[in-house]
């Protein structure tokens, strides 16, 4: 008997339909992502929310949309749990905490721009292939224009709900820098949600944005470029693993900052074991790794490729190799570590 009848013989019917149906199942999920933002474009999520039970051709002619597409669309969302049915009316309901996540932008759990980013990803799933094959990099501003919106969308309730509460208390001295008056460089800013957070509640202080995209930048406006010395404070939120060269940005970071100064490195949560990230969160971040992070790494000078998972010891390794002196965990989310290096 070959290897292969082997293996045949020795598999087991029920598990195997048990991952065929899982599989079906995440199917069905990959192709959601372009349901949710469509019905983020065409403003169904906001019609139904607050509206009470709506028949399909009445969603239809409140967001000016064709009653066909929308009564597939109302029962793809109910089959995945986002609305539900009744159905003895025929109508659907999109639930208040639905609503919350699907609708308000100001609300923590903000879902859209995750979709968004998640979509604009996968829309360049042939070039990583290529890329695959031969180990070379795609660049962050090479991918469309879903990835930079949707990543701005999708960070930033996190960075509403965290940064100014929690994140920056967290950090030895900071806050009563910034409300004197501080210099502060948001490196990798994108589209500048951080930097104009932080610019809003410290008027006091000077925030300068960077980041490589000039589009981000053309739409974030604080600053073009990371000059000058004598910060008071360097931010990098959910870059550092993207770096070619992350430890030559630690020895940069250490270039521009005061003695006294901190650098604030937010990265995705993780453990520093493979084991330890075999969760959903570490699926999705693995993943987007993958497709994102990795590949934007490759395609500068070095091209570490740290991965979105690498944790803090990895973290703690390329902060240490360049020149900083002392290294923590100041506060963590589900989905984020903070941590602060000092020179």
């Amino acid at each position: 008997m070959s290897t292969l009848e082997q293996e045949a013989a020795e598999i087991d019917t029920d598990k195997l339909m048990q991952f065929v149906l899982r599989a079906v199942a995440e199917v069905g999920a990959t192709l959601n992502t372009a349901l949710v933002v469509m019905g983020d474009r065409l403003g169904l999520y906001r019609a139904l929310a607050g509206a009470g039970p709506l028949a399909p051709r009445e969603l239809a002619e409140r967001t000016g949309t064709a009653e066909p597409y929308v009564r597939e669309w109302l029962n793809a969302q109910a089959a995945g749990g986002y609305v539900t049915y009744d159905p003895d009316t025929g109508r659907y309901v999109l639930p208040p905490e639905q609503a919350a996540a699907l609708t308000d932008p100001d609300c923590p759990a903000y879902l859209p721009g995750a979709f968004q980013l998640a979509l604009g990803t996968l829309a360049d799933t042939s070039k990583i292939v290529e890329a695959a094959r031969t180990g070379a990099g795609f660049g962050w501003h090479e991918h469309a224009a879903d990835v930079h919106e949707g990543c701005e969308r999708g960070f930033r309730p996190g960075y509403n709900a965290n940064l100014i509460s929690a994140w920056l208390p967290a950090l030895d001295g900071v806050v009563d820098k910034l409300e004197r008056g501080a210099l502060v460089a948001d490196v990798g800013c994108g589209h500048g949600a951080s930097t104009i957070l932080m610019a809003q509640r410290f008027p006091n202080s000077v925030f300068v944005g960077s980041d490589y995209h000039a589009g981000s930048i053309e739409t974030a406006r604080p600053a073009a470029s990371y000059p000058g010395t004598e910060y008071d404070l360097v931010t990098m939120f959910d870059c550092l693993h993207d770096m070619g060269d992350p430890v030559g940005a630690a020895r940069h970071v250490l270039g521009t900052l005061k003695p006294d100064g901190t650098w604030m490195i937010v990265e995705p949560m993780a453990a520093d074991r493979v084991e330890g990230n075999l969760n959903p969160v570490g699926r999705t971040y693995y993943a987007f790794s993958t497709l994102l992070c990795t590949p934007a790494s490759l395609s500068q000078d070095l091209g570490l490729a740290l991965g979105a998972q690498a944790g803090e010891a990895r973290i703690a390794d390329v902060v240490g190799t360049g020149g900083f002196s002392r290294f923590r965990r100041a506060t963590e989310t589900p989905f984020n570590i903070v941590y602060e290096a000092r020179p």
